[in-house]
């Protein structure tokens, strides 16, 4: 019987709340596997925001089986990317057998998923010929919704939480595997049985983070005025939260005496920043249209629409066959029909 563990947030609501809530979401039939929480919360989050990019679509000038197709890739190389970039700076000296097969015992990296999806999603979208450009800006929107929703992984596994804070933050957390950190042991004992050591949920810092400005983004995009645009943004928005969070972390990978992912959101959010503001004064010189204002977008999302309504309208229209097929057989049909007539 797997143990439920405790998260704690004893200063919320007065008395404060306890929740019982173990890594296991449930365990599958006859083969006795357990699904953690964390898989289906990451699972949930990715496929949220891929029917984002596939609702989207035609806003950027895109046909959605192709936004499907290339974020399918996407979602491979990004699992490969995360678990690489963790196995790279995680300083374990991980043997390459635990590499491949213990990803179940947790170590998968954001910012090596994101590298890995985007340079799958942009392989595949260059083998389909599909404009990567406006597809950025569906997959930092996407991105977003992921972020958001997968950090409550973090919530249920008890990790990615901050260094030991005040015991009278509001929101501070704790629980029966966070009271294990080192740095939280140390600090509970310092503090006797005058408050409790308590952590900054990062995980949490991050999720709202990332809500907001998947919010400002999303209503931004009818404004862009390059292809990029909005992924841009994306970067420097993500960027620029994830630095100071990262700072709050106690398990951030390390290169030398520098938090990895901290150095790397701080340089990709300048370096994004630079780029918006040099397509901006560019595009702005060029006046060069987006891609769905070309003749080539219009066409195809013409032909793409034109195709789905002939489906449906097959689909409605052998519908109503059967369904007359049915009512011409229904045995109790001319019985039904003179009982009206007698009537």
């Amino acid at each position: 019987m797997t143990l439920k563990n405790t998260i704690e947030f004893p200063n919320l609501f007065g008395d404060g709340i306890i929740i019982s809530a173990g890594r296991v979401a449930f365990t599958l039939p006859i083969v006795g596997l357990e699904v953690y929480w964390y898989g289906v919360i990451i699972t949930t989050a990715v496929a949220l925001g891929i029917l984002y990019g596939i609702n989207r679509a035609s806003k950027v000038g895109l046909l959605p089986d192709n936004v499907f197709e290339i974020a399918f890739w996407g979602v491979i190389t990004g699992v490969v990317g995360a678990r690489a970039y963790y196995v790279l700076f995680n300083g374990g000296g991980m043997s390459l057998q635990d590499a491949v097969t213990g990803i179940r015992g947790g170590g998968l990296a954001i910012y090596g998923g994101l590298i890995g999806a985007v340079a799958g999603g942009g392989i595949a979208a260059r083998v389909k010929k599909v404009k990567f450009a406006p597809l950025a800006d569906l997959i930092g929107l996407g991105f977003l919704i992921g972020h958001s929703i997968g950090r409550w992984g973090n919530f249920f596994n008890q990790e990615a939480f901050g260094a030991p804070t005040a015991s009278s933050l509001p929101w501070g957390m704790t629980g029966n595997l966070i009271r294990a950190d080192s740095q939280v042991a140390a600090m509970q004992r310092s503090l006797g049985n005058s408050g409790y050591a308590l952590v900054h949920p990062c995980f949490l810092y991050e999720s709202l983070w990332c809500l907001v400005g998947f919010v400002v983004l999303h209503f931004y995009m009818k404004r862009r005025s390059f292809d990029g645009e909005v992924f841009l943004l994306y970067v420097v928005w993500y960027g620029t939260g994830r630095a100071f969070i990262e700072s709050l972390r106690t398990d951030s990978l390390m290169a030398g005496g520098l938090r990895v992912s901290q150095v790397l959101a701080i340089v990709s959010a300048v370096a994004a920043l630079g780029l918006f503001v040099y397509f901006k004064v560019k595009v702005k010189n060029s006046g060069k249209a987006l891609f769905k204002d070309t003749d080539a977008s219009r066409e195809a999302v013409a032909a793409y629409d034109y195709k789905i309504r002939l489906e449906k309208e097959k689909i409605a229209a052998k519908n109503e066959i059967v369904k007359h097929q049915r009512e011409m057989t229904d045995p109790f049909r001319d019985d039904e029909e003179d009982d009206d007539d007698d009537s």
